[in-house]
């Protein structure tokens, strides 16, 4: 179990989720302020707001979407999750496109744009070797 407390909604599958992205507890570090906006002497009073940074990759991820504290450690686990799952699939598309623009740059081109250009070389040929000296006759 990652922490102690009340139950949260979906506690194994986080578990799960967080093992298959390699987040582990010893990397994260947690604190706990006070929450901001409206409330009222409750939300004054109470740290229920959690700050929860992921040491290894600097991510840090702020959650008050619930008067309890508990449940804010649950949601900030959550966007943890999402925020590295969408770096990881950023990382990986970057990848991706890169050996893609590699293939299509070392590509052969196809014979009807290879005609297309000797084409042009030979009408710019033309136009340059027309230029020289008129000869008088």
């Amino acid at each position: 179990m990652l922490y102690t407390g009340m139950a949260t909604p979906d506690q194994d599958a986080l578990e799960k989720r967080m093992t298959k992205l390699g987040i582990r507890e010893d990397d994260l570090e947690e604190d706990f302020v006070r929450g901001s906006g409206p409330g009222g002497q409750k939300i004054n009073k109470t740290s229920s707001t959690v700050v929860l940074r992921h040491v290894p990759t600097g991510v840090e991820v702020r959650c008050q979407k619930e008067r309890s504290q508990v449940m804010n450690r649950h949601w900030a686990r959550v966007e943890l999750c999402d925020r590295l799952e969408t770096a990881l699939k950023d990382a990986r598309l970057a990848v991706q496109n890169e050996r893609e623009k590699v293939r299509r740059q070392n590509r052969p081109r196809p014979r009807g744009v290879k005609r297309k250009i000797l084409q042009g070389k030979r009408e710019r040929g033309e136009v340059k070797r027309n230029r020289g000296r008129v000869k008088d006759d």
